[in-house]
């Protein structure tokens, strides 16, 4: 808008008449004459109605109007109906509780997700079982157990993965108590299935935590010879929850007839579904399809639980599990980043042992686990370990189970310090406040090595772990270096940079751990029994066997031999050709 359109504005309603039309007259100089010859009339008219200012000043937007025009109006919002402000509404609420999800790293997917509990209150479970998780040392709900819990409270199926220590036992537990409500004489109704008795009773013992003051019936299978009369048909049902192992329990289905019953079943949860779906003998998945087949009640649920996801246990799930839901907590098979990771190069064999006793001589914090690959080393390395000064025990599958119950109670008390364990401790088994894991001989998989080092750094504490490697441990080595990087750890760029081996080299490595020497320093010739002749011919016996383990180490004996043999042979001409002539010369 120009002066023009404001002077137009502002005698909107007047006359302006001219008298003279010296006025008119253009140029400088006779402007001034000019202006003071003219004469202005005002006329002054009453306004019309339309013409009149409303309350407002001037308002300029309005001076672009043309007089008489109607005034525009602006678009009106249509009003929403219920049904659209309840579909915003629920868009809002789940806009929110995705950036709840994001904030505490979880994943999900399925549909009709109820939301996470952001506190104990919301899970609408009873007041008691709130005090026994208060009890336990649970203030507020893990992320795994944010989710989870809503989920098994709605009685749908789930596959959960969590990293090690973040509360899973409790996350499936604490719905199965407030499904079952009350001790019932139904039978057995809810069935926990663990890969070993030691994650057994430590899930036993969580339970009757959790359930204190209801009265729950929490068996465990010990003695299976008393297990066959115990739960027969000729008992009077007085059971509630099993926790028992897969071997156990398909041994009392087999016999004829079954001496255990589960056709009340309500909840089947699967701890440490990725080990029980190994390849190989250690497999239990043929038993797992034999427990479902008796688990015949229409209304059974199943929640699988893992700190590792494998594509075998999600591809089982989903054609096992109509309406799955999967609930992941971080990043898939990473590790803990709470535990401060170390890879050291040993070396060979007898490297291990001085660098074990490195550690030692530098200072350690009990408690501590040290893992090997087979119970004959667990052995061997008690027997080195057990004359350096420091109370250190061996747990396997060789000592018996009242063994086995006495060196695990013993190193929860603190009167062991150090304790040699195989893969048989690395699944989740709960030690409080493990402070080192020394993965002695390297781990036959990534998957593995995350449970083997999650014994550390549980339930938000910090812990150290130290894997020893060799030369014949590199199939492997790189994958296990990316773990540590994704950890936020520091690691070697050669590590990192070593080639990609085979997928049927590192099959072959986790089917069968690699050959190793003894964990010993003792002679061969003082180990053995018997005569001189006798450790001889033993000793002989074992290189033998060593060389045809090791066919390229034969191949370049044999070459080495071979040039041995040629430059003695040459050497022998030489000598020989340097006598003749003397020889000749005598006989002439």
């Amino acid at each position: 808008m120009d002066a023009y359109d404001i002077f137009k504005k502002l005698t909107k309603g007047l006359n302006i008449r001219r008298t003279d039309s010296a006025a008119r007259k253009v140029g400088t100089a006779h402007f001034q004459e000019a202006a003071s010859d003219v004469k202005l009339e005002v006329k002054q008219e009453p306004l019309k109605k339309a013409d009149r200012p409303k309350d407002d000043p001037i308002t300029l937007l309005s001076s672009l109007r043309k007089q008489g025009s109607e005034e525009p109006r602006g678009k009106k919002r249509k009003l929403l109906d219920e049904e659209q402000l309840q579909k915003k509404k629920l868009l809002l609420e789940q806009e929110e509780v995705n950036h709840y999800r994001n904030i505490h790293n979880i994943t999900v997917v399925g549909r009709k997700v109820p939301a996470p509990a952001r506190t104990f209150s919301d899970l609408k479970v009873k007041e008691s079982t709130i005090e026994n998780l208060r009890k336990c040392g649970y203030e507020d709900p893990t992320p795994i157990q944010k989710q989870a819990m809503p989920i098994m409270l709605q009685g749908r199926h789930l596959l959960a993965c969590a990293p090690t220590g973040s509360g899973k036992t409790a996350a499936f537990l604490v719905p199965i108590i407030e499904a079952l409500k009350e001790p019932q004489k139904q039978g057995f109704r809810a069935l926990i299935l663990c890969p070993t008795r030691e994650l057994a009773s430590q899930t036993q013992r969580e339970c009757v935590r959790l359930s204190e003051g209801i009265g729950f019936r929490i068996h465990i299978i010990g003695k299976v010879n008393k297990a066959l009369t115990q739960y027969g048909a000729k008992s009077n049902k007085k059971y509630d929850i099993l926790i028992t192992t897969p071997n156990r329990l398909c041994f009392l289905l087999k016999q004829d007839p079954p001496a255990i019953q589960l056709s009340n079943v309500q909840w089947l949860v699967i701890d440490e579904a990725d080990k029980l779906f190994e390849e190989g003998s250690r497999s239990f998945r043929d038993q797992l399809d034999q427990i479902l087949q008796a688990c015949s009640s229409s209304d059974r649920k199943v929640a699988m639980f893992s700190a590792t996801h494998t594509p075998v246990v999600a591809k089982w799930c989903v054609h096992n599990m109509p309406g799955l839901l999967r609930v992941t907590v971080g990043q898939r098979n990473a590790a803990t980043d709470t535990v401060d990771q170390k890879l050291q190069f040993v070396g060979s064999e007898q490297g291990k042992l001085i660098a074990m006793r490195d550690l030692i001589r530098q200072g350690i914090s009990p408690p501590v686990l040290i893992f090997v690959q087979s119970k004959e080393r667990a052995q061997q390395l008690f027997n080195e370990l057990i004359y350096d000064g420091i109370m250190v025990d061996a747990i396997h599958a060789d000592r018996t189970q009242t063994q086995r119950d006495n060196v695990v109670k013993c190193f929860r008390e603190g009167k062991i310090w150090v304790l040699i364990c195989t893969e048989l401790m690395a699944r989740g088994i709960d030690f409080k406040g493990v402070n080192l894991v020394v993965n002695y001989d390297f781990p036959p998989s990534t998957i593995s090595y995350v449970h083997r080092i999650g014994r550390a750094g549980r339930a938000g504490r910090t812990g150290k772990a130290v894997t020893f490697f060799t030369q014949d441990d590199t199939p492997l080595l790189r994958s296990v270096a990316h773990v540590l990087k994704e950890s936020g750890c520091d690691v070697p760029e050669y590590l990192l940079a070593i080639k990609k081996k085979n997928k049927k080299a590192i099959k072959e490595v986790a089917r069968r751990a690699p050959t190793r020497d003894e964990i010993t320093t003792v002679p061969i010739y003082d180990r053995l029994k018997g005569g001189k002749k006798q450790k001889f011919r033993e000793i002989a016996k074992r290189m033998k066997a060593a060389k045809q383990s090791n066919p390229k180490k034969m191949v370049k004996k044999s070459l080495q031999q071979r040039t041995k043999t040629k430059q003695v042979g040459e050497k022998k001409l030489k000598r020989e050709k340097k006598k003749k002539p003397a020889s000749k010369q005598k006989t002439r």
